[in-house]
């Protein structure tokens, strides 16, 4: 979390779909799915079903059908035509309400002990895990306390941080409430990985201490920000450690680090919170760039196709997009909009693949996706006002559209977590 200095709570982390993303075609008229079976199968293997230029894993081939089928329903609207929705409306006919779907915005509900998934066109809720109270300290099974992050992963699988609740972070709440968990749940909210115990502090195997980000790597595995141990790990699916950074002195210690993201060139960059900066250190764990130019508490960062990085300035209510010369050649400020808080902490900015960036606002409870010129086209959450209906959110903390890895680390497209209760954690 945003450990309790000036912000509040913590952190962000990333979603992640089961297949390439599918390009958007124009809408069409006809929107009837065929009569006859589209599938390509090959009798060498089976009469197995052929995804491109492999067989299709499980359940894979129909949702490249669906993805298809969608992508032909609905696109992204240009800012001229934005209205209160990144995405066009479809015909009356076609159901919008559907889990996992492309273009979906998955949130870190923090103060609400939630994640919940919303569709974008109807603003409706089509899937929540955890109790919506924020007045509950029930970490366990069906629970998560404090979310500061959460990732689609393939086969529906969703990863969530649970950091947990400092003390003081509600009234509600007022001796705080320990998790301190990364988990993996399904659709219908069990458990199916878990890597430390609820109310449990600690560094020991199995241990974290306000663990706010948490991602898929390509191996697998899952880099988790165990920020309370200033420290980031990885660790496999049989629970072990296999690779951590966090020196306790000279120039690579971090102070209470708030996101880690793989890039393609196999370094690992953090946002360096309390020491103001973003990293990118190599596997070896030396520091081979850095930006720390008046910043104040870094609570995200990536690296954008272009080269460019987009950081969070979370203490100064400040987006900020540098290039690979450290000039700033984007920002935007989320105190300045009407009715805003005056310092609303900001705890995720991601860029989206149509060049539009998606934020969480945290102590303005909004998610906000803005344009190039910094013109608002999508919000959810009522600006300033918490709650925990219906466009109603308490501190989000991360939000990312479901399908669009853009500067991040996209899942494997097979999670390899096995889809049912884990009755051990």
């Amino acid at each position: 979390m945003l450990r309790f200095t000036k912000l509040a709570i913590v952190v962000p982390i990333l979603v992640i779909l089961m297949m390439p993303t599918i390009d958007v075609f124009p809408i069409v008229n006809a929107l009837t799915k065929n009569t006859f079976d589209d599938s390509h199968t090959t009798a060498r293997f089976g009469n197995s079903k052929v995804c491109g230029d492999h067989l299709c894993a499980p359940g894979e081939h129909q949702k490249m059908i669906e993805a298809m089928m969608q992508a032909q329903r609905t696109k992204y609207v240009t800012p001229s035509t934005a209205a209160n929705s990144p995405l066009q409306s479809a015909p009356s006919n076609i159901s919008q309400d559907v889990f996992n779907k492309h273009g979906n915005i998955l949130i870190s509900d923090q103060f609400n002990n939630r994640v919940i998934e919303v569709n974008p066109v109807t603003k409706d809720i089509v899937w929540s895990f955890g109790s919506g109270n924020s007045s509950l300290c029930n970490p366990g099974p069906g629970a998560i306390i404090g979310t500061n992050d959460a990732e689609r992963l393939s086969d529906g699988l969703t990863l969530i941080a649970g950091t947990g609740l400092p003390a003081g972070a509600l009234g509600s709440m007022s001796k705080g409430c320990v998790d301190n968990r990364v988990i993996v749940v399904n659709q219908a909210g069990q458990i199916v990985w878990q890597y430390g115990q609820a109310g449990v502090t600690g560094s020991d195997p199995n241990m974290l201490n306000a663990p706010v980000f948490a991602i898929q790597l390509p191996n697998h595995d899952i880099l988790i920000t165990d920020q309370g141990n200033n420290r980031i790990i990885e660790v496999n699916q049989q629970k072990q450690i296999v690779w951590s950074y966090g020196p306790s002195s000279g120039p690579g210690a971090l102070n209470s680090p708030n996101s880690a993201e793989l890039l393609p060139n196999g370094n690992i960059l953090i946002a360096d919170q309390n020491n103001n900066r973003a990293i990118e250190i190599t596997h070896d764990g030396n520091i081979v760039w850095q930006y720390n130019t008046s910043l104040q508490a870094v609570a995200f960062a990536s690296r954008l196709p272009d080269g460019h990085t987009l950081i969070v300035d979370s203490g100064h209510s400040h987006i900020v997009e540098i290039n690979e010369q450290k000039s700033i050649v984007f920002q935007y400020f989320t105190n300045a909009t009407s009715g805003s808080n005056s310092s609303p902490t900001p705890s995720n900015a991601v860029r989206l693949v149509n060049g539009e960036t998606s934020i969480a606002d945290q102590f303005n409870d909004r998610i906000i996706i803005i344009d190039s010129k910094g013109n608002t086209v999508f919000q959810y959450g009522m600006t300033n006002m918490t709650g925990v209906g219906t466009n109603e959110l308490n501190a989000p903390y991360s939000a990312f559209v479901i399908g669009d890895y853009t500067g991040q680390t996209p899942p494997p497209s097979n999670s390899n977590f096995i889809s049912h209760n884990f009755l051990n954690p």
